[in-house]
């Protein structure tokens, strides 16, 4: 049973040849090359640098107002992220459908199998390989957002750099080795980017924003299933005849563990700060009203 859309949507998103005869080469993709990957990265990080220092030296720590463009970054990558997310999920479905004769040979039991883990000789090419590489291209993107940060807060973090150049070297090797669980980690994260983003443009045009931490809450609740899931890919790697791009997966986990220990440092230290500043809040406070109440007897 399909997926229920438009066929229109469906041509553009599952059938169309560009997509169908998508190479991951440096012939066919652009930026698919270690060269490329390598100098982004040292470009990004002297850019964000350099820019960070010369702000800090300029004007102090006094924000910048850029205007609408904070709005449009958000809006740009939460219409690309649910893009990615529609176009994955029915190359998943068309090439589960098309495949599923191919994987007796295989040892591939059911679809959530071919999801953790992609039979050994797995090619980065077709379908779904087509909806990785645009998930690789969107991470240019999100990229604009520490520069962005930068111009309005003043702000440059560790944990910004190296989770922005991590997520990008992760996504370019997907497609290098044809890594296995890519799928289910692209539709989970693009539907995570799609939710975050949508809000941060909710409230970036003046929307009233909810009551708890929308962004970071939804961030751990990704890490933790990405980690149930590398179980998964573990357990049918040992057990199922071997899962491709393996050991671009275990260099994989190991950087996932480090931004996970990363993002939980980072968002423990920000509660703490929030529920420091909210209890200086409510002692100042109380503090004021016990000053007007010996003025007034």
């Amino acid at each position: 049973m399909g997926i229920p859309m438009p066929e229109t949507a469906k041509f553009y998103l599952s059938e169309h040849p560009t997509i169908m005869n998508f190479q991951w080469s440096p012939a066919h993709a652009w930026g698919s090359t270690w060269s490329f990957l390598f100098a982004t990265i040292a470009a990004y990080i002297a850019a964000a640098s350099s820019l960070h220092l010369l702000l800090l030296l300029i004007r102090g720590r006094h924000p910048l107002p850029l205007g609408p463009f904070p709005a449009l970054h958000s809006l740009a990558v939460a219409v690309a992220s649910a893009a990615i997310f529609a176009g994955m999920i029915l190359c998943a479905e068309a090439e589960i459908r098309d495949t599923r004769w191919f994987w007796r040979r295989t040892r591939t039991a059911t679809p959530i199998h071919w999801l953790l883990c992609f039979p050994v000789g797995t090619r980065p090419s077709g379908r779904v390989f087509f909806w990785s590489y645009a998930f690789y291209l969107s991470r240019f993107l999100h990229l604009c957002r520490t520069f962005l940060t930068i111009l309005r807060r003043r702000k440059l973090t560790f944990f910004q750099l190296f989770n922005q150049s991590i997520l990008l070297v992760m996504s370019f090797l997907w497609l290098e080795f044809s890594q296995s669980f890519q799928v289910l980690a692209i539709l989970s994260t693009t539907l995570l980017y799609a939710i975050i983003y949508g809000y941060r443009f909710w409230t970036e045009v003046g929307f009233p924003g909810a009551s708890f931490q929308l962004v970071g809450s939804c961030q751990l609740a990704m890490l933790g299933c990405h980690v149930a899931c590398h179980f998964g890919v573990l357990f049918l790697h040992l057990l199922g005849g071997g899962c491709n791009g393996i050991g671009a997966w275990v260099f994989n986990s190991v950087l996932n563990a480090a931004i996970l220990l990363l993002f939980l440092k980072f968002y423990v230290a920000r509660r703490s700060r929030k529920r420091e500043e909210k209890e200086n809040s409510s002692s100042s406070r109380s503090r004021r009203s016990e000053r007007i109440e010996k003025k007034g007897s």
